[in-house]
């Protein structure tokens, strides 16, 4: 039978080390200049009793929960953070306990109340949302407000004595925090820390103060960071934060790097260590210390003994006040030679097929032969229907390398996460490959290996916004790179989509993001292209028209039947059927078509079938598009 625990009263506190909390607020012990001991995250002490979610843990486990809260106490922590960081209704929807977010929250601040006996204080935790914010993930701004607004009342009629927004790994969604608990919070103290990157690279920068500078124009109580760094990159993040407030400083940083065994985390950071490393945060300015995922008692206990009879750092002088620059400034790169083009007259791409394995002559081929013709740059897809062919942005940078030709390198989101997209368009801007065609990529069922996974981290909307954010010099969380990208931003549009709405919407969408062209699908009909531009001409936007010669009955029929998003005109069609030279006639209907579409459009991508490229050039040159004097 388990051991009932004695809860101290105040009258039993006479012998113990601690201050009585209930005489004195949250917001006054802030302004002692000792440091506060907090315990981030009590998910790990927790681990060898239940293997509940640790938001469950309130639910199922309460008594579990109090002891090992208490325990931190008599190790003494002086700041408790309820362990709610992932009990939102966006949360606990996945659990099925959607309906339960006012009883969970409040019941976690009173068991943490009952764990303190009036030694420590309470902070209600509030931790960023399980999806990222659209275009990038499903979540909008609204909904995620509206969440963390029913959480925050939660927590303050528990009677929490400070609401914490912890680990927030996007600038926007701690903004976002930040706007709906302030007008709720009334006298309560809010703090509100940003999770920051691992990357020594990026604490390097003036980041981590731009960061503090932002926060610090908020009514807060206090700033910082928690989660993802250690002890030691913590010490760079709370300097550089201490540099651009004068707000009182949270450092907690995880205790260190994880082993992962079944699907489990263990930490196994001494705790001498983590003592004496928060003992010189203290020293860098931190105010309030701890550490987040890994924390034991022991590491509370050692740092509660390393900290006692410290006094902050002198505070620093008033930072100057000025605009926080959230994004770096660089040299920018020089535009393509197609992304200036683009701006200055019809333009011209050619499809490249792409073969099977590693023997690209043909492609050199060619690319060689459309640049020696004035063609501007050649597109180079992406696993088009889900086949396996060589990287797009590899062989772009190949092509680009032996032939001289740029080329339009399509990207497709459906086989790579957000790091994975992000890092391969790194690679592409160190390999000179600026021209990108953002497409979310054909479902992996109907190409080489159907059981493939389909990623989707991210789909054409959200690689959009990731190229303009690179072009400005920051990663998708806001991170800085060391300098800029200039990505010529283009993007797929099909205007004979079914569904016409979606589709004009997802363009306004890309559009918004920052495509600069939209290369379209395969277009045979002028009312057609004409009735679709005349609802979406006005987008600030270069239209570039997809031309594809068909070569026989089978040919069309095929795409039209068999290839999604594909729709060729049954006038068209019969053209070809009924013609003695159906691939004659295909090129003689697409010519007819670029002849009629030029002057509605900005440039021609054209798509000739099986390696026949002279094939493009006849097309254009019989709808009057000379080639020769580009």
């Amino acid at each position: 039978m388990r051991a009932k625990m004695r809860i101290l009263l105040p009258n039993d506190l006479g012998t113990t080390p601690h201050v009585l909390m209930a005489t004195r607020t949250f917001r006054a012990r802030l302004e002692d200049a000792r440091p506060i001991v907090a315990v981030g995250s009590v998910e790990h002490a927790l681990s060898n009793r239940t293997h509940d979610r640790i938001e469950l843990v309130v639910l199922q486990a309460p008594l579990v929960l109090e002891e090992t809260m208490h325990a931190f106490v008599e190790a003494g922590a002086e700041l408790l953070f309820t362990p709610t960081e992932r009990a939102s209704r966006l949360w606990l929807a996945q659990l099925d306990r959607a309906d339960r977010v006012y009883e969970l929250n409040r019941k976690a601040v009173w068991i943490a109340r009952k764990a303190a006996a009036h030694r420590a204080f309470v902070a209600g935790t509030i931790g960023p949302p399980p999806t990222m914010l659209r275009p990038i993930g499903p979540l909008n701004a609204e909904s995620l407000r509206r969440a963390v607004a029913e959480q925050a009342i939660a927590l303050l009629d528990g009677g929490c004595d400070a609401l914490v927004l912890k680990s927030f790994i996007e600038l926007d969604e701690l903004l976002i925090a930040i706007e709906a608990v302030l007008p709720l919070a009334n006298a309560t103290p809010v703090l509100a820390l940003k999770a920051f990157p691992e990357d020594g690279a990026v604490l390097a920068t003036s980041f981590p103060a731009d960061v503090a500078r932002l926060l610090s124009q908020y009514s807060l109580a206090a700033i910082g960071a928690s989660g993802t760094v250690g002890p030691q990159r913590m010490r760079g993040v709370i300097s550089a934060m201490r540099s651009g407030s004068s707000l009182p400083l949270v450092a907690l940083p995880d205790t260190g790097i994880p082993t992962m065994v079944g699907g489990r985390a263990y930490y196994s950071t001494d705790p001498d260590y983590i003592a004496r490393t928060l003992r010189e945060l203290a020293e860098s300015g931190a105010r309030i210390l701890g550490t987040d995922r890994g924390t034991t008692i022991a590491h509370t206990s050692a740092t509660s003994k390393s900290l006692a009879g410290t006094m902050q750092a002198a505070s620093p002088p008033a930072p100057i006040q000025r605009e926080a620059h959230l994004s770096p400034r660089p040299t920018v790169p020089p535009p393509s030679r197609f992304a200036q083009a683009l701006q200055e007259r019809f333009v011209i791409t050619v499809e490249l097929d792409i073969p099977r394995g590693l023997d690209m002559a043909s492609v050199l081929d060619g690319a060689r032969y459309l640049g020696m013709h004035g063609v501007d740059a050649v597109n180079i897809s992406d696993g088009a229907r889900a086949r396996l062919r060589v990287n797009s942005l590899m062989l772009s940078a190949y092509v680009q390398q032996e032939t001289g030709i740029e080329c339009i390198a399509h990207l497709a989101c459906r086989d790579r996460n957000m790091v994975a997209l992000q890092s391969d368009l790194l690679g592409a801007a160190l390999l000179g490959v600026q021209n990108i065609l953002a497409v979310s990529g054909d479902p992996t069922h109907i190409g080489d290996y159907p059981r493939a996974t389909t990623v989707g981290d991210l789909d054409s909307i959200g690689l959009i916004r990731a190229l303009r954010m690179m072009n400005s010099g920051r990663d998708l969380a806001g991170n800085p790179l060391s300098g800029t990208t200039n990505f010529c931003i283009t993007c797929a549009c099909n205007p004979c989509a079914e569904d016409i709405e979606r589709e004009l919407d997802r363009l306004a969408q890309k559009v918004a993001e920052g495509a600069e062209a939209i290369f379209t699908q395969p277009m045979f009909d002028l009312e057609q292209w004409l009735q679709f531009l005349s609802r979406a001409g006005s987008l600030p936007v270069r239209f570039i028209v997809g031309i594809l010669p068909l070569r026989s009955v089978r040919h069309a029929e095929f795409l039209h039947y068999e290839v999604p998003g594909m729709t060729i005109p049954a006038w068209v069609r019969n053209r070809i059927a009924e013609s003695p030279n159906p691939a004659e006639e295909g090129i003689t209907i697409a010519a007819e078509f670029l002849a009629a579409v030029k002057e509605h459009c900005h440039g021609v991508y054209l798509m000739p079938p099986f390696k026949k490229y002279d094939v493009a050039l006849s097309v254009l040159e019989r709808a009057g598009v000379a080639l020769a004097s580009r």
